[in-house]
This record gives C-alpha cells, sequence and structure tokens, in this order.
C-alpha cells in the first residue's frame, strides 16, 4: 500500500509491519495527506496476521520534522487548529491502541511532532548519532498532537517536565539514559533491519499480543487519551499567541527566501 508518502508493507514470511514516511526532500514533514495515509495504513496493517509494527523514515538525516508547517499555519483559528491537530492525534492513539508491539526505528532525527509520533510507539530505537528534540515550546505552543501526555508515561514525569519546557535537543545517548530510547544501533548494522527486530519475530504472536495488552492496562489508555485530547485542546488555543504566530512566519518566510536563492 502506497500514499501521500506514507507506505505501507506486510512481510509475509517473517509476519511484521512496516510503515514508511517517505517525504525526505521536506524532511519526512507529515502533511495533512499523509495523516489519512497513516491512518489508513495502521487500518490495513490490522488486518494482516503480524508479530509487530515497525515505523520507520526514509533517508538517514531526519526521522520526522513533524507537522507540516505549510498546512499547519499560524492563520488558523483556534477551532481550526483543534480539528486539524486532532487527526494526527487520533494516528498516535490508533498507535496506543495497536495490538501487538508498535517498533519505532529512529533512522535519522526527530523534532516537534516526529518526537510525538515516535514516544505513541512502544519501542523507540536509534542509529547512533541521531538527536531528539520537543521542541514545541520554543515556538510557544505546547505537544500538538497529545504527545507530551504520552512522554509523561513513558520516562520520569521530572524529566518530561523539564524537557518539554526547555524545548531542548538531546543525542541519543543522552535520552536512553533517562529511558526514552530502548536501544542504539551502530550505523553499520542499521540497513539490517529484520535483525534489529529478531528479538521480537521469535517470539509468538500470542504472546506478542498478551504482553502488548498488559501493557496498554499499565498506561490506563482511556485516561492518557483524554489527557491527550486537553493537551491538544491547549495547544489549539495557544495557536494565535504572537509568540507561535511570530516563530511560524519567520519559518515561513526563511523557506520562501531559500526558494528564491536556489
Amino acid at each position: 500500500m502506497e500514499a501521500g508518502d506514507v507506505i505501507y508493507h506486510f512481510n509475509e514470511e517473517h509476519l511484521y509491519g512496516l510503515i514508511r514516511i517517505d517525504r525526505p526532500e521536506k524532511r519526512n514533514a507529515i502533511s495533512e495527506e499523509m495523516v489519512r495515509s497513516f491512518y489508513k495504513s495502521l487500518q490495513y496493517a490490522k488486518e494482516n496476521p503480524i508479530k509487530c509494527l515497525v515505523i520507520t523514515g526514509t533517508d538517514e538525516r531526519m526521522f520526522s520534522a513533524g507537522g507540516d508547517l505549510n498546512d499547519l499555519n499560524a492563520d488558523l483559528s483556534e477551532d481550526e487548529a483543534f480539528h486539524k491537530l486532532s487527526k494526527m492525534s487520533t494516528v498516535l492513539r490508533e498507535i496506543l491502541e495497536f495490538p501487538v508491539p508498535v517498533i519505532c526505528l529512529l533512522n535519522g532525527d526527530a523534532l516537534g511532532g516526529g518526537c510525538e509520533l515516535a514516544t505513541a510507539c512502544d519501542i523507540r530505537i536509534a542509529k547512533e548519532g541521531t538527536s531528539f528534540g520537543f521542541v514545541q515550546s520554543t515556538i510557544g505552543i505546547t505537544p500538538a498532537w497529545g504527545g507530551g501526555a504520552i512522554l509523561y508515561e513513558k520516562v520520569h514525569p521530572s524529566f518530561a517536565f523539564q524537557w518539554l519546557l526547555q524545548g531542548g535537543i538531546y543525542s541519543a545517548d543522552l535520552l536512553k539514559e533517562n529511558g526514552w530510547i530502548h536501544e542504539c544501533i551502530p550505523k553499520t548494522k542499521w540497513s539490517c533491519l529484520e535483525e534489529i527486530i529478531d528479538p521480537y519475530l521469535r517470539k509468538s504472536r500470542h504472546l506478542l499480543q498478551t504482553l502488548k495488552h498488559q501493557y496498554q492496562h499499565k498506561l490506563s489508555l482511556n485516561k492518557l487519551i483524554g489527557e491527550m485530547e486537553l493537551e491538544v485542546k491547549h495547544c489549539a488555543a495557544l495557536w494565535q499567541t504572537p509568540e507561535h504566530i511570530t516563530a511560524v512566519n519567520h519559518f515561513l518566510k526563511g523557506k520562501q527566501l531559500h526558494k528564491l536563492k536556489d
């Protein structure tokens, strides 16, 4: 299945699914069309008898730079922003509720929404030398898709709070120390996808489903999904603040100047 720069592939031999973000020329930024394709890919993956689902990106530089600011511009009203942001929040919820483990292979750096997407996954495996940033506070908003609420459940709350407040960009090694990254893989071994996920492929599907269900119970998904929705509302309420408008317009103006130079 291939549409809207999101590709889904089912490996029948080894029983895993693969969703690949394939928009390297835009740093794998996620457009509105890609949100729809992502959702469809997750529904399609559920129909396959997979042991695990892998989410990764194309190219070596970037897993995902987050939401495409051409679609999420500063001119949106609070209601318009909430409507658009809620669609990708639904994708994150689908990942949280997915019946088997979801493994994020972080082929490159991630920023903003890219970190939110990775946080929704159950396991995060990074290529050595990569870095990641919940940078939303630097542009005057909270995480836009509910990923901040998820972050509080995936790492120690005080670290999550500090990361969200500072909007820092941290190395994979530091994030491994703090529990956000589960494993760092040398660049020389990165191309061997099935070797990386082999510990999961060697387990039975029934066992993986059972362990995923146990983890979902520990996360208290109903409560977490409510907190995600509240975070999206908070983000939408901040959309028209001067800090956010200035930051987004500065970014878009920079892109336009770059095009003129090209």
